[in-house]
């Protein structure tokens, strides 16, 4: 299933898309746009451009799990989306991807501006793989339970 991966911010959404093995996670690239309305537009405009069969949004919960005001902006990022596209919209929990994401670019050594226009593209790839990880790991369990209700 091909899946567009959201890692939404105030200035810049980095996207991700995985290929329809759910194998390759690579950055589709950034949207640079305050207007919340402009970037469901955009994040629209991608899945069917890309042909999306499923969207996930990262959910920048707090290190406690508790919800703030970034977590409810993606909330509403997922609900608008939801009324627009025809495909399943999820949220995902996307805790330290930025970390993660500025910690490969240091290992590639992508610093500076360069670094600025791919972090969160980047973001987007980590939130995907983590995302597509667990899914894999429901298909071995429901494999290995096929009775058991996972």
């Amino acid at each position: 299933m091909k899946i567009l991966a959201v890692d939404y911010g105030d200035t810049r959404t980095g996207l991700a898309m995985c290929d329809r093995t759910e194998f390759l996670a690579s950055p589709l690239g950034i949207i640079t746009e305050k207007s919340f309305a402009k970037v469901a537009e955009k994040i629209v405009y991608a899945s069917r451009e890309y042909d999306a069969q499923m969207i996930v949004i990262g959910l920048p919960l707090n290190m406690d799990g508790s919800r703030g005001a970034r977590a409810e902006k993606a909330e509403k990022l997922a609900a608008t989306l939801r009324g627009i596209v025809p495909i399943p919209v999820e949220l995902w929990d996307e805790r330290s991807t930025t970390i993660s994401a500025a910690n490969i670019l240091s290992a590639n050594g992508t610093y500076g501006k360069k670094r600025k226009q791919v972090l969160d593209a980047v973001a987007a790839v980590v939130i995907l793989e983590s995302y597509m990880a667990y899914r894999k790991n429901q298909k071995e369990r429901q494999q290995q339970n096929p009775s058991q209700d996972v």
